[in-house]
């Protein structure tokens, strides 16, 4: 007995286009729409470990900032604990460990404050480095891309990181290292988004 399948057809993909933040970060566009926006507030009050900045860029072909572009975060906290229902009572009370920022509309600059996370245990119990994911949207960009952001102050722990390794050429690693300055009250990491030419960001397929 043979049957009939129907298969469904892939979804066309469409670039995100230039309003993309009124959707979804309508606040920052000046649309007082929610008393509180989905996913801007990282880490909480409650979450322990070292308060950080991370800043930085994202750079286009011609070495210009993209001044409309949305990126979505998600970190573990200082424990490398996800906040997930399966670790209730193992995150703080209000970590959700997701935000999402947008580019700045004059400068390209965009940064974010939240806690620096902890090692995270993996596939097969493998220990991962400190890091923080990253998915961003912006046009020209018809699927959104993938990519994480290391500690330079983690070294050790960055050598065994197994996705750091994953990566055949050393210097193309250093693309996913965001740089500690210590010369202001709260560290700072920068981490510029390069997405093509020369230092171009190592981006994966998840």
């Amino acid at each position: 007995m043979t049957r009939d399948l129907n298969y469904l057809k892939e979804t066309p993909s469409q670039t995100a286009g230039p309003y993309v933040y009124i959707g979804l970060a309508p606040g920052a566009a000046g649309f007082d729409i929610y008393a509180h926006e989905l996913g801007q507030d990282i880490a909480g009050p409650n979450a322990a470990g070292e308060r950080i900045q991370v800043e930085g860029a994202i750079i286009d072909a011609a070495g210009s900032p993209i001044k409309d572009a949305l990126f979505e975060v998600w970190q573990a906290n200082a424990k490398g604990i996800y906040a997930h229902p399966e670790h209730k009572g193992e995150v703080e009370e209000g970590f959700l460990g997701w935000g999402r920022v947008i580019t700045d509309f004059e400068t390209g600059l965009w940064r974010f404050d939240t806690i620096k996370p902890g090692a995270v245990c993996g596939h097969g119990g493998q220990q991962m480095a400190p890091h923080i994911n990253l998915w961003i949207v912006a046009r020209g960009i018809n699927v959104g891309l993938n990519t994480r952001i290391y500690f330079s102050d983690e070294a050790e722990a960055n050598l065994k990181d197994p996705v750091l390794g994953l990566i055949e050429w050393p210097e193309r690693r250093q693309t996913l290292i965001a740089m500690r300055d210590e010369s202001s009250e709260k560290p700072v990491y920068r981490f510029d988004i390069r997405l093509h030419g020369k230092d171009e960001t190592v981006f994966f397929d998840v």
